[in-house]
Order: C-alpha cells, then sequence, then structure tokens
C-alpha cells in the first residue's frame, strides 16, 4: 500500500543523526569509522542509524574486507519523496477533472441532437457510429415513462413521431437495453442497464 511505504519512509527520516548521514553520503560512498568521525558519534551509533536507513531501503552497504562502506540509494529516496507528494496532493482538482468531463459529455450529446433532429423534434436519419446512435436512441426513450407499459402498437406510434422507420427503432431499443420485450408488451428498463455511450471512444 502506497500509503504504508510512505510512512515507513518518513519514520526512517524522522531523526536529526540519519538526515545528517544522508547529507554526508551525498558526497559520495564513505565507510562507518569516517562516518563516525564527521558526526562525533561512536560507529555503534551509525550502525544502529544505518540499519534504519537499509531496512527503509534508503541506503546501500558493501563489506571490504572488515569495513563497511554505505552509499546512497538515490532511487528510493527520490521516488519515495515523490510518491509522498503524489499522496498529498492526489485529490486536487479530481472534482474540477469530473466536472470538465460532464461538460463534455453534456456538450456532445447536444450536438448530437442539434445535428439530427429538426426544429421540431423529427429525427432526419439514423446515425451511423454507434456513440452518436447511442445518443440519438436514448434521446428518443427517454420521453416515455419509466414504469409504464406499452403495446406494440403504442410503441410503433410513439416513434413514428420521430422517424417512419419504427420498426428498426423498435428493434435497436431492445438490443440497446433501453427497453425489453415480454408478449408483445414494452417497458422501460432501469437507466442503469441502458447501452453507455459515454463509455464508448
Amino acid at each position: 500500500m502506497q500509503l504504508d511505504k510512505v510512512v515507513a519512509y518518513h519514520k526512517a527520516l524522522a531523526d536529526a543523526t540519519r538526515i545528517k548521514l544522508l547529507i554526508l553520503l551525498a558526497e559520495g560512498e564513505q565507510n562507518g569509522q569516517v562516518l563516525a568521525e564527521k558526526l562525533g558519534v561512536t560507529p555503534a551509533t551509525i550502525t544502529h542509524h544505518a540499519t534504519k536507513l537499509r531496512e527503509a531501503s534508503l541506503i546501500n552497504e558493501r563489506r571490504e574486507k572488515n569495513t563497511i562502506y554505505f552509499s546512497l540509494n538515490h532511487y528510493f529516496i527520490k521516488s519515495n519523496a515523490s510518491a509522498a507528494e503524489q499522496l498529498i496532493y492526489r485529490n486536487v482538482g479530481a472534482e474540477e477533472r469530473v466536472e470538465k468531463v460532464e461538460e463534455g459529455v453534456i456538450r456532445l450529446k447536444e450536438t448530437v441532437v442539434r445535428n439530427f433532429f429538426t426544429a421540431d423534434g423529427r429525427l432526419k436519419h439514423m446515425p451511423a457510429q454507434l456513440k452518436k446512435k447511442l445518443i440519438v436512441l436514448e434521446h428518443i426513450v427517454s420521453k416515455l415513462a419509466l414504469g409504464q407499459k406499452y403495446s406494440e402498437k403504442e410503441i410503433n406510434t410513439f416513434i413514428k413521431g420521430f422517424h417512419d422507420d419504427f420498426a428498426t427503432i423498435r428493434r435497436e431499443f431492445i438490443m440497446h437495453q433501453f427497453m425489453f420485450r415480454e408478449a408483445d408488451i414494452y417497458e422501460l428498463n432501469p437507466r442503469e442497464l441502458w447501452a453507455k455511450w459515454e463509455t464508448l471512444a
């Protein structure tokens, strides 16, 4: 989990001696004795803090005979710092992005309706592109009442108010889950079942 990694990273840094140790190692690889002298602490103290930093993957260790050399793990230092920033700011602008997506969806729907319907609401022709076709079908079917049952004759008459090819449009309603038919009685499906044009490219 990203949060756990960020917490572990900052716990490793939550000590002044460890921060100083990392600053010295930024100059290059150094052994424990040299680091102890520079920081004015015992080699055992260096070993203790180095263990914490190594567990957090912030430094590397290399043994040469009886001497241990330490160096920075540049990748983990930078990536963990970046992860903390991303975690903190992850929701900033999210609402604005959602609003922009919704605005784009509304604009597209309005454009398709304007282009494929006449001023008096008649369908000029069925779009060839699936996304636009679904927008057109949704626009028409949304004029029906949820929960009301319609005979086939009633559905045909309703569709004729938009286009003469009622048989094709009626089949499209069923095919794309806008409506269901049982014993020649038609009824709107819940909107959640309707084919989602918003997710199409």
